[in-house]
């Protein structure tokens, strides 16, 4: 299909693009790879994944193959969207209109705006409506199936999904309104906030890698309104994310749900072991039966066996009535062990004899009693290390060490966080009785920014926090999420991003830590969000104190943080 005609305004704006991507991207024939934002890339035939996408077609049906491959353009988006921020930062609305173009130049369509992205960063509305022509998918499924009966542009739709939202910080929906596979001339998206999107439940299930994932919901936040039913997910426990982090634990807990095997979940504190359990629980065999959590940790050393196994009437002091410990509670269902390697070494031992020989002895009586229970245990160290410091015996280890799954920290998996406020917004504000119009610019920046030490655990304090302390129809902004004390990291998170190892940075001069902070942040707008951030969380969120720390009044300090997004933010 020919391209429609260009202005000269629109030639020199392309020119200025393709420079600022062309910095990005290296051959290096050398070495045999093609680099994007230091990411590896694949120049690949499309006829040899089009055959791909047919055959997975044929063996998997049409909505699975959508998902997949929806599912991959989303990653995409994501990831390129990242990459923007950090190598070509030139604030919000030029981080936008490059997405566009460097999709071009990866070979997928031909964009042309019918309504430009707009967008206000202080309330997060979006639109935006485009033409794609000459559509790699829409061609090939076209010549391989003829006309369709639903749009076949998945790859590209979950690239503006996932574009859009890690930039915006809120779910954006992009939906195909034409089709050249459905026999339209040219192929037409819609793109607008989950909220505002009519048949969204329609578009969302790419985000569903397995039945058991949450996806994000579409009723605004805030209390139920009259006629309105709140979508509770059928009793699984929240459980949102796209990242490939993500999506490897929802398969493998799959894989293993079904069975009695053993599961130890490891990670760091507040990555939602106990989360992924109550979901194993829940989709396995044992769903109708007891679910028994424990805290190793919280349990006094003399009071462990007790707890655990049961005491018997008599047993020593204080233990004036007899009782069933976890395991016969948690009998026929499932019983958790977090932070298993707080046990003391002597209760490790008792430990494990009942996990072989599957039956117990309460304290202070001489009656075994059966149990049939599923073992999942949780770390937030490395067991392996423990045992080697002589803290954790090897043959326990080897007992729990079955069915290993390792939980990915949030600072690997930042394109999960626009999906988890969504629902730590509305979950708090139907708690607390406050509908929110969304979350400014300013906001998910510093939510992108931030380390995230306290992982998931961490990040749903602060929504919650925020949503306390955000004005009734109003919006979250920085001063609502970091005003405990929070601190932000003087190097860009890329390295956190892209999993790489890094070494320790070189004590930085104030030279140094200005480069870091643009590094970090992209644009002025960004820094001073951080800037900000800083300031509130050094002074506890006091308005006041922050101001006198910058040297601003107080009301200067407050119509920065309220009015520069609303002045520079589009319609």
């Amino acid at each position: 299909m020919p391209h429609a005609s260009r202005s000269p305004l629109t030639a020199i704006a392309e020119a200025i693009d393709n420079e600022a991507l062309s910095r990005c991207v290296r051959f290096e024939p050398d070495s045999g790879q093609i680099l994007l934002f230091d990411q590896r890339m694949l120049l690949m035939h499309g006829f040899s994944l089009a055959a791909l996408r047919r055959e997975l077609i044929e063996r998997l049906g049409l909505d699975k193959t959508r998902e997949l491959f929806t599912r991959l353009g989303y990653q995409q988006g994501t990831e390129d969207a990242r990459g923007l921020r950090e190598h070509a930062p030139g604030g919000l609305e030029g981080t936008l209109a490059l997405g566009p173009r460097l999709r071009e130049i990866e070979g997928f369509v031909r964009n042309q705006a019918v309504d430009r992205m707009q967008f206000n960063t202080e309330t997060g509305e979006f639109w935006g409506d485009y033409y794609w022509e000459a559509s790699w998918e829409a061609e090939v499924h076209r010549q391989h199936f003829g006309i369709s009966g639903s749009p076949a542009c998945w790859m590209m739709t979950g690239y503006a999904c996932g574009f859009t939202t890690a930039l915006m910080g809120r779910p954006i929906l992009w939906h195909e309104r034409e089709c050249v596979a459905m026999g339209h001339a040219r192929c037409r998206v819609v793109g607008e906030p989950l909220e505002d999107c009519e048949d969204a439940e329609a578009h969302l299930r790419f985000l569903q890698i397995e039945d058991f994932v949450s996806a994000p919901r579409r009723h605004r936040a805030g209390p139920p309104v009259a006629g309105e039913v709140a979508v509770e997910g059928g009793g699984l426990p929240d459980l949102v994310g796209a990242s490939p982090g993500f999506n490897e634990v929802a398969h493998l807990i799959k894989r293993v749900a079904p069975t009695d095997a053993t599961v130890l979940f490891l990670g760091e504190s507040g990555v939602g072991k106990e989360r992924f359990t109550k979901t194993l629980h829940a989709i396995g065999p044992r769903a109708d039966q007891p679910f028994i959590s424990v805290n190793c940790a919280a349990i006094p050393g003399e009071l462990v066996e007790a707890e655990l196994f049961g005491v018997e009437k008599g047993a020593f002091t204080g233990a004036t009535a007899s009782r069933p410990g976890r395991f016969e509670r948690a009998s026929g269902g499932t019983l958790f062990l977090d932070e298993i390697s707080s046990l003391p070494l002597h209760a490790q031992g008792k430990l494990l004899r009942v996990l072989q020989e599957g039956e117990v002895e309460r304290v202070g009586d001489l009656q075994v009693r059966p149990v049939d229970v599923r073992i999942v245990a949780a770390a937030n160290c490395d067991l392996r290390e423990e045992v080697r410091a002589g803290r954790f015996r090897e043959d326990l280890f080897f007992r729990l060490n079955v069915f290993p799954i390792e939980i990915p920290p949030l600072r690997k998996r930042r394109e999960d966080i626009p999906l988890m406020v969504n629902v730590f917004v509305k979950r708090f504000a139907a708690r607390f009785g406050k509908r929110l119009t969304g979350i400014t610019q300013r906001a998910n920046a510093a939510l992108w920014a931030y380390d995230w030490p306290g992982n998931v655990r961490e990040l749903e304090n602060i929504i919650e926090r925020g949503v306390i302390l955000a004005d009734e129809g109003g919006n979250l902004d920085v001063q609502h999420l970091f005003s405990g004390g929070e601190r932000f990291p003087q190097t860009s998170p890329r390295a956190a991003v892209a999993g790489d190892s890094a070494v320790a940075p070189a004590p930085l001069g104030l030279d140094g830590h200005i480069a870091a902070l643009l590094d970090a942040a992209g644009s002025f707008g960004a820094a001073e969000a951080l800037i900000f951030a800083h300031a509130l969380a050094r002074t506890d969120g006091n308005l006041s104190a922050a101001a006198r720390l910058l040297g601003l009044r107080r009301g200067q300090l407050e119509y920065r943080t309220k009015g520069r997004d609303s002045r520079a933010g589009g319609g």
